[in-house]
């Protein structure tokens, strides 16, 4: 049997062991914090624009019950956000049980609270990696998952200091790169304008219950609120400062623009300073999700490895990627797109077939191509998502912007049929 190992438990490491498991490897997990879903414990936002038609793609590519997982959570459905359309609101935190509970039933080896700390080499090829107890595992293909936030010496330097992020550096230690590791050199994205390396995680968490209850109320009927924002703190270029392009049209620069996610409500912005944030009318109480600092954020897109268009990291020949390690991607459905091809790729590798590089035809295969081409020529500024921003106008230019399922479906059922018969027969039922 194919023997799979991923580090990394995000959206996109997990994606990668359900769809390796679905083909027949043996698969094995590990994951240096206690929970799953890595950064998209922080999310809650999701069918936005063009991740909706990126999400019916990853649906009929046969990610369906990971899907329900997020659509069993829903908080709000088709909520009109500003600039956003068709928006679906869910609770990330009643999501990562569910995920549990599907690899476990689907027998992939779940390894917490391990840390991979290191990889032994030999001819071009990982062998095993070695992890923070001494403990090491061997595999056929290894898939790096361990994104790239952090870890908090970056958080240091690049930004505002560690926010005890949802990550959990002081307690599960320090991201460790795979690629890094094996000896390849990554890149980091940029700011504007050279004004330094990676970039700020977009929003931060509320507790609900801690804002006034009138506001709370609100937030829970509509789904969201928009405050105008009178506090100089609207003076921060966020446009430049944020991973979250999508998010960074003046109208989120001027208000507080709230989101309810259920258990906790979700602030757009990458940081706001307590003391700033409770002069406002309804927030004189109001705490942030514990012990997230209110003054800082995690700083991502500091570690994207080399790779090709089936997400084979160059220079090792059985090392895939996945997630903001493969590229300079934002979200949840677009971390599964990448997940669903490596996972795929590192059993046809290992089975000595051909590997799928999901064409154009697909938003899901686009972006990943697009994204390649564009860091080809340099431009290590840009972050890519179905949401906003550069890659959803091209969505729109090229027709891949669909909300139509039937024709959606019509398209995957062309993809499978001419680039993936095997996924056909075994992935999708």
């Amino acid at each position: 049997m194919v023997k799979v190992v991923i580090v990394g438990g995000g959206w996109a490491g997990c994606t990668a062991a359900f769809v390796a498991s679905k083909l027949g490897a043996e698969v094995t997990l590990i994951e240096k914090s206690d929970t799953l879903l890595g950064c998209g414990l922080a999310a809650g936002i999701t069918e936005n624009n063009g991740r909706y038609t990126a999400t019916k793609e990853l649906e009929y590519l046969g990610c369906g019950e990971l899907l329900d997982t997020i659509n069993n959570a829903t908080v709000h459905e088709s909520v009109d956000l500003p600039g956003h359309h068709h928006t679906k609101l869910y609770d990330p935190v009643k999501v990562e049980p569910q995920i549990r509970k599907i690899l476990k039933n689907m027998g992939v080896n779940l390894y917490f609270r391990c840390r991979a700390d290191d990889v032994v080499v030999e001819n071009k090829k990982i062998n095993e990696v070695i992890l923070s107890n001494e403990m090491s595992i061997d595999g056929d293909v290894f898939v790096d998952a361990t994104g790239s936030a952090g870890p908090m010496g970056n958080c240091l330097k690049y930004g505002n200091g560690c926010s005890i992020c949802v990550l959990r550096c002081p307690s599960f230690g320090p991201r460790v790169s795979i690629s890094g590791r094996a000896g390849i050199n990554e890149l980091a994205s940029r700011r504007n304008k050279d004004e330094g390396f990676g970039a700020f995680s977009g929003a931060c968490t509320l507790i609900k219950e801690t804002l006034d209850e009138e506001l709370k109320s609100q937030l829970e009927e509509n789904g969201f609120l928009i405050i105008p924002d009178p506090n100089n703190w609207t003076e921060i270029n966020y446009l430049d400062i944020k991973a979250c392009q999508q998010y960074a049209s003046p109208i989120f620069k001027k208000n507080i623009i709230l989101l309810d996610t259920g258990t906790y409500a979700k602030l757009m912005k990458p940081f706001y300073p307590l003391e700033e944030l409770r002069k406002l009318d309804g927030f004189e109480n109001v705490m942030y999700a514990h012990p997230q600092r209110s003054d800082s954020n995690s700083i991502r897109f500091l570690s994207r490895a080399p790779r090709n268009n089936a997400l084979k990291v160059k220079g090792i020949k059985n090392l895939f990627c996945v997630g903001e390690k493969s590229g300079f991607f934002v979200g949840c459905v677009e971390a599964m797109a990448t997940g669903f091809i490596a996972g795929y790729n590192s059993v046809n590798y290992s089975k000595k077939k051909k590997l799928l590089k999901l064409p154009s035809l697909l938003s899901v295969g686009d972006i990943i191509l697009y994204e390649n081409e564009r860091v080809k020529t340099g431009d290590l500024k840009n972050k890519y998502t179905f949401s906003g921003g550069l890659y959803f106008q091209r969505m729109k230019n090229k027709g891949l912007y669909m909300l139509n399922d039937d024709d959606i479906k019509n398209k995957v059922k062309k993809v499978l049929k001419d680039e993936c018969e095997s996924c056909k027969s075994e992935m999708v039922e």
